[in-house]
């Protein structure tokens, strides 16, 4: 059963939309961490703008209220305090001699004034110092500044609640999560629709697979004209092989009939007279002769099964230089016991690449079919040349001829010609030979009036392999 984990489709998403998902997270992680940054160079910004204004104050030393010179650190913080207006976000408060002293008008939402460990910390500096502070509120970014004047010693403090400051910029940073999220979703149910469309095909091929049975090969994977991806040509690939599936197995079903068909007369023959074999010796002599006869045609008939079973195989063929001249002489001298017939050479020096053995074969079988067509002293001419660039290997005969409308049916397995003789697997055997060779068998008439078998090769052939 298909699972989840195991589709394709959420593979395909998973691969795809990780590394989209990462990017995103790097993306919010580097932005947030820029914002911050910026919002902490801005607060440090701040107040030390808040440092520069006191030192305006202090470098004019000028009371404001009374128009003459400060007359100590507690007047010049004091009016420095009065005359700021605290930013939201923002407190202030002075310190004198270690005590809180005046403070800004504001209501913060922390009293940074009241921090034990703050006033500590501040009481004793003596440059301006930044730091931190943690309250109820958050993260407090402060800086004092210490000021000493006739003995007596100041400090004025300023704080920003950074967290607070920043609580726009987690809105904008939350929204923009959303949005990643959102558009994560959307490329998802996209990439789903997408992945679907271009899987369809292998789904399509899965059902398909199911559904054949050992005797219907006819089912295909519907592809559009217009698809041309990888996906489709594996669809039309699947398909081609499907039609090549149910020619074999077509053909092999009409092998296994034909082949049971011809092998159940010899037996029926074999097994009948067997069971009426009687003690006379004739009659057992004769028995035995018919009985061995048809066991020699038994024994033909698988040999042939066995020849062109092995013609689908790599090795069927295995060719080799050779003088096309002596390959016909050999063939002649062969074929001339076939039967007492006026036996006709022509051929042509040529040097050809075939498989002697094999080009042999086929040719000692036409020379056999030609001698069953013809009677004692009638001619068949044997011969080969090179013709453009095929190699021409022929049998032509005396005899009755092939008429037209049989020649493409005598070639076939279990197909006789004229006659009732063998079992109708020699020319099978001949245009096997030939297709093994990249060439094939074609049927005429022969200048001698009969039929004509012509094998045509390619002249020059590399890697042999049956198609």
């Amino acid at each position: 059963m298909r699972t989840i984990r195991g589709s394709t489709r959420v593979r395909i998403l998973g691969w795809v939309l990780t590394p989209v998902l990462v990017v995103l997270v790097i993306s919010w992680v580097a932005a947030w961490s820029l914002l911050i940054n910026r919002l902490d160079e801005r607060i440090d910004t701040e107040l030390l703008g808040e440092v520069s204004e006191l030192q305006l104050t202090a470098e004019q030393g000028v009371d404001q209220r009374s128009g003459a010179p400060f007359t100590d650190v507690r007047s010049l913080l004091e009016q420095h305090i009065d005359r700021s207006i605290p930013d939201p976000n923002e407190t202030m408060f002075v310190m004198i001699d270690g005590q809180v002293e005046y403070r800004s008008t504001d209501d913060p939402p922390a009293r940074i004034d009241l921090d034990p460990a703050l006033l500590a910390e501040v009481g004793s500096v003596r440059d301006v110092t930044l730091g931190n502070l943690q309250t109820a509120a958050g993260d407090v970014r402060w800086v004092a500044v210490p000021v000493e004047a006739a003995g007596t010693q100041g400090v004025f403090v300023v704080g920003i609640f950074a967290d607070l400051e920043g609580s726009g910029l987690a809105d904008v940073m939350g929204r923009f999560a959303a949005i990643g999220l959102g558009a994560l979703v959307l490329a998802a149910g996209l990439g789903w629709f997408v992945s679907g469309r271009v899987l369809s095909p292998l789904r399509h091929m899965r059902r398909t697979a199911q559904q054949i049975s050992e005797t219907d090969f006819s089912l295909r994977i519907p592809v559009q004209d217009a698809q041309g991806d990888e996906v489709a040509q594996l669809a039309r690939t699947f398909n081609d092989m499907l039609e090549r599936l149910e020619g074999a197995f077509a053909a092999q079903r009409a092998f296994i009939d034909d082949a049971g068909h011809e092998l159940r007369t010899p037996l029926t023959i074999v097994q009948g007279h067997l069971e009426l074999l009687e003690d006379d010796p004739v009659q057992r002599e004769q028995t035995l002769a018919l009985v061995l006869d048809e066991l020699a045609r038994m024994n033909r008939i698988v040999h042939d099964l066995q020849t062109l079973t092995k013609a689908n195989q790599p090795d069927f063929v295995r060719a080799e230089p050779c003088d096309l001249d002596a390959l016909l002489d050999e063939i002649l001298v062969k074929a001339s016991a076939l039967g007492d017939r006026r036996w006709e050479l022509v051929s042509t020096v040529a040097h050809v690449e075939v498989d002697r053995q094999r080009i042999t074969q086929a040719m000692l079988q036409l020379a056999d079919n030609a001698v069953r067509h013809t009677r004692a002293g009638m001619p068949i001419i044997i011969g080969g040349r090179i013709r453009g660039d095929e190699v021409e290997l022929w049998v032509g005969d005396s005899g009755p001829g092939i008429p037209a409308d049989q020649r493409e049916a005598v070639t076939e397995r279990f197909r006789r010609g004229l006659d009732s003789e063998g079992a109708g697997l020699g020319l099978a055997l001949v245009t096997a030979i030939a297709q093994a060779h990249h060439g094939r068998l074609q049927i005429g008439d022969s200048a001698l009036g009969g039929a004509e078998m012509r094998l045509l090769l390619p002249a020059v052939v590399g890697s042999l392999v049956p198609r």
